[in-house]
Parts: C-alpha cells; structure tokens; sequence
C-alpha cells in the first residue's frame, strides 16, 4: 500500500513503461491525485489505487501512459 504523504506536488507521473505523462498539483483528499493543467488548461484525476511506487521522487502507475490518459478522471 503506496502511503499518500509520500506524494508531493510536482512529483512527475510516470507509466508502466517509465514515460513521463503528467505531473502531481496535489492530493484530493485521501485516494485521488490531482495533476497539473494539461496543454488544454485541463486538471485530470488518477485514483491512489494505480500508484505502484513513489520511488526516486516519481509517482509510477500500474499501467501505460496512453491506458492511463484515458482512464484518468476531470472530477476527484
């Protein structure tokens, strides 16, 4: 289980496959993450349950970069 206080704005967001898709603004509340605005102005939500590790100041997620965009939520 990933602890949520290892999770720190402007933490990049890596895929499965360690590419950089996003960057961390901050926790919403206790199991979302909110990253920053998109190139569109747009916020976008990743549940905690996707982060696999926090290790070497990166957030990595379970899954693809591309799997993760469009699965990730504009709502907490």
């Amino acid at each position: 289980m990933i602890n949520a206080n290892q999770i720190k704005s402007d933490m990049p967001v890596v895929c499965s496959q360690d590419g950089q898709f996003a960057i961390v603004d901050h926790m919403e509340g206790t199991d979302s993450i909110k990253l920053k605005k998109d190139l569109h102005g747009q916020h976008h939500y990743i549940p905690l349950s996707w982060v696999t590790s926090t290790e070497n100041d990166k957030v990595k997620v379970d899954r693809p970069g591309k799997h993760a965009m469009q699965d990730w939520s504009i709502t907490a």
